[in-house]
């Protein structure tokens, strides 16, 4: 068979959706890819209470199961020396016929890191029956009791850093 027909099939999965690359792990939407269709359903596994490490911390993450079409969420980073470093309330909500993850953070002292009206919105790039990925955040399911999540952030000299977090279900 043609090497070149056989890349072309490789890639077909992908293709579908416009996913493309960001790091190792995370993906984006293609220039004018459409985003993939997807219920609250498909992301439900990820109810429950979690807790790992991130960020050289520890954390605590907490989901609602779906309900009324959205699934919400909290999340705090700390550490036992050091006390809270942050905490997001986080929102799954249906949006152009997908899903977006929404997310606003908020310092130790509970002010928010974004102004009143804004937040980041993660939108959906790929859904698996084991992961999930946003643009720039992605869930791998490991088993019922174990996740990784795979975070892009952008470094102060442009270069893109991917930061691994560690979820164990309480």
């Amino acid at each position: 068979m043609n090497q070149w027909f056989m890349v072309v099939l490789l890639l077909i999965p992908n293709l579908a959706w416009g996913k493309v690359p960001k790091t190792e792990h995370t993906f984006g939407l293609a220039a004018g890819a459409d985003r993939p269709a997807a219920s609250i359903e498909q992301v439900a596994w990820l109810a429950g209470s979690w807790q790992g490490t991130a960020f050289g911390q520890q954390f605590e993450e907490v989901w609602n199961p779906p309900s009324a079409g959205t699934m919400v969420g909290m999340f705090k980073l700390y550490s036992a020396d050091k006390g809270v470093n942050f905490y997001e309330i986080m929102l799954i909500t249906p949006q152009d016929n997908s899903l977006s993850l929404l997310v606003k953070h908020f310092t130790a002292d509970f002010v928010s890191w974004e102004s009143k009206e804004d937040h980041v919105n993660f939108k959906l790039v790929a859904i698996e029956d084991d992961a999930i990925h946003f643009s720039g955040l992605s869930f791998y399911r490991i088993n019922d009791q174990e996740m990784h999540a795979y975070l892009a952030m952008r470094k102060s000299d442009g270069s893109v850093k991917e930061e691994k977090l560690l979820f164990k279900r309480l």
